[in-house]
């Protein structure tokens, strides 16, 4: 039995760049907002300005659009009006779960971007999401397991 060979596009498929963080914590942020929020959430990569310096873990930065969302719809709301004036804590710790199992699946080598972020789309909100990243992927492996064993 003889075998065809590949496609074009089977061929780029297999030679593409593996999968970094941006791309895996992407997908899965989409899948979680999507699922505690209980709508379908598009997240588009974007670009945000560098920390002057690099924080000792993740710090996230959700809009105060992303705040109001969060609120609304977990407390069972359907409408999202406004702008909450703070962050949830219940975002935050599930944006860190999201974060620290994408690191420890397949850590990042090398050293992180400064800075990761998302234009969001839910519904007919428009939020933004940014997170600040530490420079050393040591300290972000420590930070993955602390968040993981106290989640």
């Amino acid at each position: 039995m003889a075998l065809h060979g590949l496609t074009p596009a089977e061929v780029a498929f297999l030679t593409a760049p593996g999968d970094g963080l941006s791309e895996r914590l992407t997908r899965r942020l989409a899948a979680i907002l999507s699922a505690r929020l209980q709508l379908p959430v598009r997240l588009e990569a974007c670009v945000a300005p560098a920390p002057a310096a690099a924080p000792a873990h993740p710090a996230w930065h959700p809009d105060p659009a992303l705040s109001a969302l969060w609120l609304t719809r977990r407390l069972g709301g359907r409408r999202v009006a406004g702008a909450a004036p703070f962050v949830p804590g219940t975002c935050i710790r599930t944006l860190d779960a999201a974060l620290a199992e994408c690191w420890l699946d397949a850590p990042a080598q090398g050293t992180l971007p400064p800075v990761l972020a998302w234009r969001i789309a839910a519904d007919s909100t428009e939020a933004g999401l940014v997170v600040q990243l530490p420079s050393s992927t040591d300290d972000m492996t420590r930070w993955a397991r602390e968040v993981i064993r106290h989640g």
